[in-house]
């Protein structure tokens, strides 16, 4: 099966949270924080949403930080991801 979102909305796969510290320290899998950063999967068209004209800036393989407490959480294949709106998502990761 494959997502493809619709209006303005984003496909995201979370990256993996961070296992250890910087400092080396192993972390328990509940103390572990939900990470913030996500690879692109699929981005909607756009267009005209509740009267206004949106373009999208994100594109399928980047990497974005978005809102901790954003959008809504799938599971599709035994893979999870979670569908934001991309006004949610608030930077794209540039190497």
């Amino acid at each position: 099966m494959k997502l493809r979102p619709l209006g303005d909305k984003v496909v995201l796969k979370q990256l993996e949270a961070d296992e250890t510290t910087k400092s080396g320290i192993i972390l328990a899998a509940k103390a572990q924080e939900k990470p913030q950063q996500a690879e692109v999967i699929a981005v909607g068209p756009g267009g005209v949403i509740d009267g206004k004209e949106i373009t999208m800036q994100v594109k399928k393989g980047e990497k974005v930080i978005y809102q901790k407490y954003a959008g809504t959480e799938v599971k599709l294949d035994g893979e999870e991801y979670i569908i934001v709106k991309q006004s949610d998502i608030v930077a794209v990761v540039e190497k």
